[in-house]
């Protein structure tokens, strides 16, 4: 699968998002080693710290189908139209359980341009445990 292909599932699950208070949906579709996709969209909740972002749900897909290495990601959000949109903090540490350094994290900037991050430059000297999986 090509990064387009995944971008494009990234932008076709954010239609499905659950954003009523914040009106910002977000899309996230990955890859995992298998050459699977898993995506996921945020769900907001009245009790705001209790929804959950996208890649959230994209992981938890992936974890469920039994894979448990994430080889890229695509990450949509906005609310009209597509903006810059990388995975906050807590997403980066998600996405860092599952994924090495040089993982990809494609993400859009407001010029509608795809760039690509690697995990580690998104979440530069992370803590991270050594998992057997």
């Amino acid at each position: 699968m090509d990064d387009q292909e995944l971008i494009d599932q990234a932008i076709a699950v954010r239609d499905q998002a659950y954003c009523v208070y914040s009106g910002f949906r977000v899309g996230a579709a990955l890859l995992d080693d298998e050459g699977n996709v898993h995506v996921g969209c945020n769900v907001e909740n009245a009790s705001y710290p209790q929804g959950s972002c996208a890649e959230t749900g994209a992981i938890a897909a992936m974890v469920a189908a039994g894979s448990r290495k994430i080889v890229a990601i695509a990450v949509a959000g906005g609310s009209e139209k597509l903006t810059s949109c990388t995975p906050c903090g807590g997403c980066r540490q998600r996405i860092r359980e599952f994924a090495e350094d040089d993982a990809r994290i494609i993400v859009i900037d407001d010029d509608d341009d795809w760039r690509t991050y690697t995990m580690g430059e998104l979440l530069p000297s992370s803590f991270h445990l050594d998992a057997d999986f």
